[in-house]
């Protein structure tokens, strides 16, 4: 290879890496269930299309020079498959269903109410009590209460799904690739 084509090369991947880090910050995220809370919906080994413009895209934060915001704000429903930043543990991304809205009552009855990260006044955001783990072993139900600034977007469809307890190439499910999510 000459220099000149060399750096043409080096261009076109620069180019290709950083369109896609753009996509992926801006317009979708791809996300792997890693347990069976969400069955029969979202089961593991489902790799998931999350919109982040579902709810509008998110801008800013608490360490940024930003405020937080969102661009083309649209509302959270009850039912939604939502992508959470979780901060808790080894943090990452977690997908759960929205349970109830801001303004919603919330009856608890010998359960626990997770609240992740720093304990905030309604009036400075807006929470939803998100569903995370589905039922544990006893039967009672997982949930937390979710700030606003956490939610990246809407889960929208399963591109594809494999068995990774199977052979990289066996394990496919080809019957859940490239389904949309309907809660």
């Amino acid at each position: 290879m000459t220099l000149n084509s060399s750096l043409r090369w080096f261009i076109a991947f620069l180019t290709g890496a950083l369109g896609m880090l753009l996509f992926r910050a801006t317009v979708a995220t791809l996300c792997v269930v890693e347990g069976d809370a969400l069955a029969p919906l979202l089961i593991a080994g489902d790799r998931v299309v999350v919109n982040r413009w579902s709810y509008g895209l998110r801008t800013g934060g608490k360490n940024s020079i930003f405020d937080y915001g969102r661009i083309g704000r649209q509302p959270v429903g009850k039912g939604d498959i939502v992508a959470i930043e979780w901060k808790e543990g080894n943090g990452g991304i977690v997908l759960c269903r929205c349970v109830a809205l801001p303004g919603d009552t919330i009856t608890v009855r010998q359960q626990q109410l997770i609240v992740p990260g720093k304990v905030a006044t309604c009036a400075d955001e807006d929470y939803y009590l998100m569903e995370t783990m589905g039922r544990r072993a006893s039967g009672e139900e997982s949930r937390a209460i979710i700030a606003d600034s956490h939610i990246l977007g809407k889960a929208v469809g399963i591109l594809f799904s494999h068995d990774d307890s199977k052979a990289p190439m066996k394990g496919f499910r080809k019957e859940r690739s490239f389904t949309s999510i309907h809660p």
